[in-house]
């Protein structure tokens, strides 16, 4: 290739073949030897042309081999940049790791110091489900895994219970499954009396239209009867989790996708701590709601339950049956829906169990074993709201 040695080598031997011409001219004319200061002249040509041969060879292999240094320094610092940042997620990882093996000890710890029954304070069920308490998970992994996941909160506001609804959306936008696709199905008998919050992206509000019952223990069985319906022919098209939830709370604390499994339900932070004859199941046999002393594994509340679609709809078909059944022999379950609900618990396991940290009322003892009060009772006279 040409570069700008060849023009220095191109004219140093142009001027080197004039002087041999200048020379061989003198001596055919002279015809006499050459005189020492024409020889002298003649090598010191050479010697400055070797010299400014080797001077700039010297110079343009510096360069390459300094641009070659560059680009390869350049490429070890990409590496290394590469390998640092590579053992960063390997420490934040195993800094997780070791936040929940020490969340374990942790609660290991206070079993300890626990009397009575200690099944709710574990973090693994009997039948292999996880109890779900702060510590024992990776919320970005989730996060990652539900990135797509759409949910829905369904809640029921009817009469009294309308003035919770403000509070219970506000606070649900600040803590419910912020980040994620949320669609909240709001059951009402005064829908012009709702005021709608400011919505984060992803997030909508349903506003259904229904007829408030005389007591208000029709009104909790009426949940189900809605929830077979909606489960079956609108939500399998919108949502992939549904989250049924009691209106008279509010969100105190994070709730989000850690929640998620076929079918979840809370344990009553009443009964946590309980043996299993102290439990309030139906005890009757002639209810559809029963279950007989000796059977159960824990008891829960019906303020908050959810999971897939497909399971819910099953779920409050069975309770919805057992509700009608109660109906045509005049009785009813001590505790309405959530006596069904447990029923229903009892003999289909559900795949995740929420601590107390995820129903809690600020009146209770042991408030010292909740960490995190995520979501808590409103503090209200209940023969008031219910009449």
């Amino acid at each position: 290739m040409k570069g700008p040695l060849h023009g220095v080598v191109i004219s140093l031997l142009e001027g080197l073949k004039s002087f041999q011409k200048v020379v061989l001219n003198s001596k055919k004319k002279m015809k006499m030897p050459l005189s020492r200061p024409v020889v002298v002249g003649a090598a010191m040509m050479l010697a400055l042309f070797v010299a400014v041969f080797c001077m700039y060879n010297l110079k343009h292999v510096y360069n390459v081999r300094e641009k070659t240094d560059c680009s390869q320094n350049m490429d070890d610092c990409s590496r290394n940049v590469d390998d640092c940042s590579r053992k960063v997620d390997v420490c934040l990882q195993n800094v997780n790791d070791k936040s929940v093996e020490l969340a374990n000890c942790e609660r290991k710890l206070q079993l300890n110091d626990i009397k009575g029954r200690k099944a709710g304070l574990n973090s693994i069920t009997p039948w292999l489900a996880p109890i779900i308490w702060d510590g024992l998970y990776d919320l970005n992994i989730l996060n990652e895994q539900h990135k797509d996941t759409r949910i829905g909160l369904f809640v029921f506001a009817v009469k009294k219970y309308i003035q919770f609804l403000g509070p219970f959306l506000e606070t649900a936008e600040r803590f419910f499954m912020v980040g994620h696709k949320v669609t909240y199905y709001v059951y009402t008998d005064k829908v012009g009396d709702v005021v709608q919050p400011k919505m984060g992206e992803g997030r909508n509000l349903q506003l259904h239209e229904v007829s408030a019952d005389e007591r208000w223990q029709d009104v909790s069985m009426r949940r189900m009867d809605i929830l077979t319906v909606l489960t079956k022919e609108q939500m399998p098209k919108e949502i992939d989790y549904l989250v049924c939830a009691d209106v008279d709370m509010v969100f105190n604390d994070h709730m989000g996708v850690e929640i998620l499994s076929d079918l979840f339900a809370t344990l009553h932070p009443v009964f946590f701590l309980s043996e299993l004859q102290a439990f309030t199941y139906e005890r009757r046999p002639i209810s559809a709601a029963y279950v007989p002393f000796g059977k159960g594994d824990f008891y829960y509340m019906a303020a908050l339950y959810g999971g897939k679609v497909e399971e819910i709809h099953k779920l409050s078909t069975a309770c919805q049956n057992g509700i009608k059944e109660d109906k045509k022999k005049n009785i009813e379950a001590i505790w309405q829906e959530e006596s069904h609900l447990n029923r229903y618990l009892v003999y289909n396991k559900p795949t995740k169990v929420l601590s107390p940290e995820y129903i809690w009322d600020t009146d209770l003892p042991n408030g010292e074993l909740i960490k995190r009060k995520r979501f808590i009772a409103v503090h209200k006279n209940h023969k008031e709201v219910r009449n």
